[in-house]
């Protein structure tokens, strides 16, 4: 197989209890506490981006070679956090990000191999990292999940998912965990779990699966979202999308959503109270859920997202698609208003409402003004080292950027 199936597109999304990552009220101290930034919509909220990415308003500041990883970089205070993947063994890393000095690793044993038709893939770390203000919660390939000090790295307390339900998801365990309000959320081994951040202790499994091939274990996160007055955590697993009661871990609706073996990769995206997903094999859907029980289709598209979890800016939706190309949505029709030549395998996105920020997976970062009438590239750099991927999502801070490449962690500078 020629593409990085089933392994890049995990996502979460945030609710409450993450800024006491901030030590400070300088700009530089806002936290990027989690995947897609701190509410997991991929929306940078309070900087203004510059026009170019040329010159000197994109300098590289320092780069730390690592091992391989698909975990993008998140931050707490003064500290930027990433992991690797090395010689059967897993760790979690501490960097200054004023200077990338190293401030602490944890390490720990952790090797899968990914079935043979996904192994350029790789096996190492797929999920990105969560942070609170004295922690940060690390998935590990196996299912494993790790608390550590944000502080000194010191190990607060592990879940192994996989002794848990008797079986290492075969494509690794790829949901990036969420925070909200003192409790864990994640997809791993055979199912979504709820954890008490302070000890890991289980308050409830659901969502169990038979840890078939072809249907099991998560390429997607949960999001929690408020739907007809309702706050609920939407999942989407390999085969279908649901709403969770964040207390009991039941569903309270669910629709099948059809993908080519079970690619349904997306973080699930909320606009006016529906939920857009697109699939591998499938189609492009947004989903109103009647009374909070009975999901029906509002319409639907036959365009296919692949790994790339797309942006809403002012009711048009910015996703890069299976076929490489790049595509604007108006939301409110369901019908694309323009579509690109094709690009590389995967974006990173993100957006301060005006322009979007892209890093394609061979290392180009691209600034975009958002346009629903035409596709408006402002500039484009290439921002790793050449023949060097990046499939990690990108991090924004004011006045940096952070993108973790295959082998390195770099951090630049923006104007």
């Amino acid at each position: 197989m020629k593409r990085r199936d089933f392994l890049v597109g995990s996502a979460t999304a945030l609710g409450s209890g993450i800024s006491a990552c901030v030590l400070g009220t300088e700009p530089e101290n806002k936290p990027w506490s989690t995947w897609r930034g701190p509410r997991r919509d991929g929306i940078v909220d309070g900087q203004k981006w510059p026009a170019s990415l040329e010159g000197d308003s994109l300098t590289k500041l320092w780069s730390q070679p690592l091992g391989d990883s698909y975990s993008g970089p998140v931050t707490c205070g003064e500290t930027v956090f990433t992991t690797d993947s090395k010689a059967g063994k897993e760790t979690t890393y501490g960097f200054s990000v004023q200077s990338g000095e190293p401030v602490w690793q944890q390490t720990w044993k952790g090797a899968h191999n990914v079935p043979f038709f996904a192994a350029r893939n790789g096996n190492w770390i797929r999920s990105t990292p969560a942070t609170d203000e004295s922690s940060i919660y690390v998935g590990g390939i196996r299912a494993v999940v790790v608390a550590m000090n944000t502080k000194d790295g010191s190990e607060r307390w592990r879940v192994d998912f996989a002794e848990k339900s008797g079986k290492v998801p075969d494509f690794g365990m790829v949901c990036s965990p969420l925070i909200d309000g003192g409790f864990l959320y994640v997809q791993a081994g055979k199912g979504l779990h709820k954890m008490n951040c302070s000890d890991g202790s289980i308050l409830w499994s659901s969502l169990a699966d038979s840890g078939d091939i072809m249907s099991s274990g998560s390429f997607s996160s949960p999001i929690i979202a408020e739907l007809n007055g309702v706050r609920q955590l939407v999942v989407q697993t390999r085969t279908y999308l649901t709403g969770v009661n964040l207390e009991t871990g039941e569903p309270y609706w669910r629709y099948d959503v059809a993908a080519f073996r079970g690619m349904n990769i997306l973080t699930p995206t909320i606009w006016n109270n529906a939920i857009f997903t697109s699939s591998y094999g499938g189609k492009s859907i947004l989903i109103d859920v009647v009374d909070n029980k009975k999901p029906t289709i509002r319409w639907e598209n036959k365009i296919e997202a692949y790994m790339s979890s797309p942006l809403v800016i002012n009711d048009h939706l910015y996703m890069h698609l299976k076929n490489k190309r790049f595509a604007c949505i108006d939301l409110s029709m369901g019908k694309e208003t323009w579509v690109t030549k094709p690009f590389g395998e995967y974006w990173s996105t993100l957006t301060d409402g005006e322009k979007i920020l892209a890093l394609d997976q061979d290392g180009t970062l691209r600034l975009i003004q958002s346009n629903p009438k035409a596709y408006t590239q402002l500039s484009e750099r290439k921002v790793t080292s050449d023949e060097e991927e990046s499939w990690a999502h990108v991090a924004v801070l004011p006045q940096k950027i952070l993108v973790r490449s295959q082998k390195a962690l770099i951090a630049f500078r923006w104007a």
